[in-house]
């Protein structure tokens, strides 16, 4: 049976190819539908309705249209280390108690993490990544 890190890393996999298809890319359009599959609570709070395209073009390093996986790894580290400023932040408000709930698998704490649908970068998260 796969760790949740294996399992995690599988996911992450899994679902660039599934999404980019054959041709081993996203396109633009391609990152929308997969942010708004996988990550539909961080766009809808997004107050810029342009978050993708500009994630898109963070992302886009050789402009051409395309991100491949590991500028989507980018993305997705980026991603992570808001989610873990995020906890660390709550942690330090919340105490310790708190934190060692959340750290519970979610099917344990009945509760959704979430921490991506309460992050608001004012940029794109990518910009954290250079």
């Amino acid at each position: 049976m796969p760790s949740q890190m294996e399992h995690a890393t599988e996911t992450m996999t899994f679902t660039f190819h599934r999404c980019a298809g054959d041709k081993g890319y996203l396109t633009k359009e391609g990152l929308r539908v997969l942010m708004g599959k996988e990550f539909p609570g961080f766009l809808e709070n997004q107050k810029d309705p342009l978050a993708v395209d500009k994630i898109m073009k963070d992302l886009d390093q050789c402009q051409d249209g395309r991100v491949g996986f590991q500028s989507f790894l980018s993305l997705i580290a980026a991603l992570t280390i808001e989610c873990s400023d995020y906890f660390v932040a709550h942690m330090k408000e919340k105490g310790k108690k708190w934190a060692a709930e959340q750290l519970l698998p979610p099917q344990e704490r009945g509760l959704p993490r979430g921490c991506l649908r309460n992050l608001r970068p004012t940029a794109s998260p990518c910009m954290r990544i250079s």
